[in-house]
């Protein structure tokens, strides 16, 4: 029996009094810009996920542009990114003067193929970047040593994985560096903003130099001795506050989140039109969100919308945008996925009842 009246939403940010009281205390100290409590917002994701570095910057975007920077990528290179992610992985790469090169996907898991990146990989290839989609974990056994015997330098696209683990070890932290967001649909979140962790100090150092104007330590904004071109990517004390707020609740989210994406996993078993992709929870991959592979994706849909039932559907492939087109041949499996992919209401104010009352309505659906 369904008994939801409300609306279950996609997702929906989460804040409260923590952040408000820690904000408070930003705008009391009158020092609004990148200080001390970045520092310590740096300094405490560093700790929680186990990496010797952690710079902040301004969003998931410039967390990719900027490691791929620092890791000597720049024009004339090629950076190898998987078809079906969010564009900026792309944006990103391009953002360095480089070429990214588009590789078919995992239509099991949704991530890069591990046969597809061996196939692109050239002379000019610098960099690949594999996204962990959804929080989970992409082929990481294949792509580091073949990457490592290459010369090729690895990026982790962790913007959809933070707190997800994936042999003893928290994603983002096996590449050369590991990228985050904390845009609004994140476990954290700080509006908009971003994170890179890493264990190469020099990396760090190039990072820091590379978000504040050629600086490797804050500055005045006076007679600063700028070594190296650099730019503004700085996150300021205000969105770092409310980082820091929601910290003490990171583990539970994760297991929130967990709990969900099992409420799924049973409730929709024995549903032949609809696949919920695998996540490895009890070796300690954490979904950002749910998604699935449903037959006639975009009816269903409308239908849970019709109930106040709210998904995503996945983007669409990158080859098939304008700025990076490419023949549809040469990506069967992104192709035979794309438009059967969606993320389900996997909010972290959902109930179980309302996990529940979703796999119920999509029951109906395919029993109509």
């Amino acid at each position: 029996m369904i008994t939801t009246k409300t609306t279950i939403p996609w997702w929906r940010p989460e804040t409260g009094a923590e952040e408000r009281e820690m904000v408070l205390r930003v705008l009391d100290s009158n020092y609004l810009n990148d200080g001390d409590v970045t520092t310590e917002f740096e300094r405490r994701m560093a700790a929680r996920l186990g990496a010797r570095h952690a710079v902040a910057v301004t969003s998931g975007t410039t967390a990719i542009f900027l490691a791929l920077v620092a890791a000597g990528v720049a024009a004339g290179d090629e950076v190898i990114v998987p078809d079906l992610t969010f564009i900026a992985t792309a944006n990103a790469a391009t953002l360095t003067g480089a070429t990214p090169v588009l590789v078919d996907v995992d239509p099991g898991t949704l991530n890069m193929a591990p046969d597809a990146f061996a196939g692109a990989i050239t002379g000019r290839t610098k960099a690949v970047v594999p996204v962990h989609v959804s929080g989970r974990a992409a082929p990481l056994e294949h792509i580091l040593p073949l990457a490592r015997d290459r010369g090729v330098v690895v990026i982790e696209d962790a913007a959809e994985a933070l707190f997800s683990s994936h042999a003893g070890r928290y994603l983002g932290t096996f590449g050369r560096a590991g990228c985050f967001s904390f845009s609004p649909n994140k476990t954290i979140t700080t509006g908009q903003g971003g994170l890179v962790v890493t264990d190469d100090e020099s990396l760090a150092v190039r990072l820091r130099q590379l978000k504040d104007q050629g600086r490797p330590v804050r500055g005045t904004g006076g007679n600063d001795v700028h070594a190296s071109i650099g730019f503004n990517f700085k996150l300021t004390n205000l969105q770092s506050a409310v980082g820091i707020a929601q910290l003490d609740r990171l583990d539970s989210r994760a297991d929130r989140l967990k709990k969900i994406y099992r409420g799924y996993r049973d409730g929709l078993a024995g549903v032949g039109q609809i696949r919920v992709l695998p996540f490895a929870v009890d070796r300690g991959e954490s979904p950002q969100w749910v998604d699935v592979l449903a037959t006639d994706r975009d009816r269903l849909v409308a239908f849970l919308l019709e109930h106040d039932m709210h998904c995503r559907p996945f983007w669409y492939p990158l080859h098939t945008q304008r700025p990076y087109r490419r023949p549809d041949a040469d990506f069967p499996n992104a192709m035979s996925v794309a438009d059967r992919a969606l993320w389900l209401p996997s909010a972290l104010s959902l109930s179980d009842d309302d996990v529940s009352a979703v796999c119920t309505r999509i029951r109906q659906y395919y029993q109509r």
